[in-house]
């Protein structure tokens, strides 16, 4: 189990346990807030920082989430961190080249500075989540997968530090991503590429949810904490999935609790409602929760219905893959 706080473990299960109602919601093309010119090169963030260069960047250091959105663009990192080993990340597959882009860090928090610097990075991507469903920043404190304010003060030496908010809306934030990538390179082209795989993605997507008419559970589980059930207006895969019509479990939508609904295992009976789990990988799998008298005659378990889940990337690619994917498991599943 991750030693995160449930806040934090919504990035990585965001980040266990991420559009709009329509497919136009995504806009065709997120103008980069940056400008390039005699006076140089600059962008502002979505903290409303401003990043000024003398010329445009060409070195990307990039947390992993953000990495892959700039890869599926075509625009190569030349150093990457993660919270958990990159180079067994199986997100990276289809990206031959990142076998060769240098790994500076492989756990939160860790990362080697001197290997960083020795990359020469122009700038460096970093997140940040919102520290609840009203979308409040904590500015002060350090960005997602730094250990601490000094430590962020440290990348800051090395290169001044571009930070993706990742809270809201799934495609705000994939725009988000896409004008950082416009910014530091990508070609408008590529974006326009990847926001067709997105649409067609979507809309398999949406017509698999209309056929089925199944509930979804989305969760994280272990021994000692019992059941995370993430709620979907705050994990942004959910919310991106869940505007293309996939129903899924909300049982406290207007409690005011953030990211999670967290049950013990004495009142596992209460979360039985859905068709389909789908089970964070850093959590309790089927045959744990089966060992589990409270959760094993859960329908959905019974019926084989459980599959294993990794969070998608917040990019136009990373997203149509794993649309397709939900799609698929819809199509092969029943009501239970």
């Amino acid at each position: 189990m991750s030693t995160t706080s449930p806040t934090r473990r919504t990035a990585l299960v965001a980040a266990a346990l991420a559009a709009a109602a329509t497919l136009a919601s995504c806009s065709s093309g997120p103008a980069a807030d940056a400008a390039d010119g005699p006076g140089g090169w600059e962008f502002t963030d979505d903290t409303g920082t401003t990043v000024t260069l003398d010329e445009a960047p060409e070195r990307i250091a990039s947390y992993s989430d953000y990495a892959l959105g700039l890869l599926s663009l075509d625009v190569e990192p030349v150093a990457v961190f993660g919270r958990v080993d990159v180079a067994s990340d199986p997100r990276f597959a289809e990206y031959p080249e990142a076998a060769d882009i240098p790994v500076v860090g492989n756990g939160y928090g860790e990362i080697n500075l001197e290997a960083l610097a020795a990359t020469q990075p122009d700038v460096i991507v970093v997140g940040l989540y919102p520290e609840d469903r009203e979308g409040t920043l904590d500015l002060d404190g350090p960005r997602y997968g730094l250990a601490d304010v000094e430590q962020q003060q440290q990348l800051e030496a090395i290169a001044p530090i571009i930070t993706v908010v990742v809270g809201g809306r799934g495609a705000d934030v994939i725009d988000s991503l896409n004008s950082v990538a416009l910014a530091l390179g990508a070609e408008q082209s590529a974006v326009d590429a990847a926001q067709a795989e997105f649409d067609a993605a979507a809309a398999e997507l949406q017509a698999a949810a209309e056929e089925s008419d199944l509930e979804v559970t989305q969760m994280y589980a272990d021994a000692s904490s019992g059941i995370y059930l993430a709620k979907p207006d705050d994990e942004l895969g959910m919310e991106l999935y869940r505007s293309y019509g996939v129903d899924f479990t909300d049982l406290n939508p207007d409690d005011g609790t953030f990211y999670w609904d967290i049950y013990g295992w004495e009142n596992a009976a209460q979360t039985m409602t859905g068709d389909v789990l789908l089970l964070s990988v850093e959590g309790f799998q089927a045959a744990d929760l089966a060992d589990q008298p409270t959760f094993a005659p859960h329908p959905a378990l019974v019926a084989g219905q459980v599959h294993s889940w990794t969070q998608a990337a917040l990019d136009f690619h990373s997203q149509a893959e794993k649309m397709r994917e939900l799609a698929g498991i819809l199509r092969a599943s029943v009501d239970v």
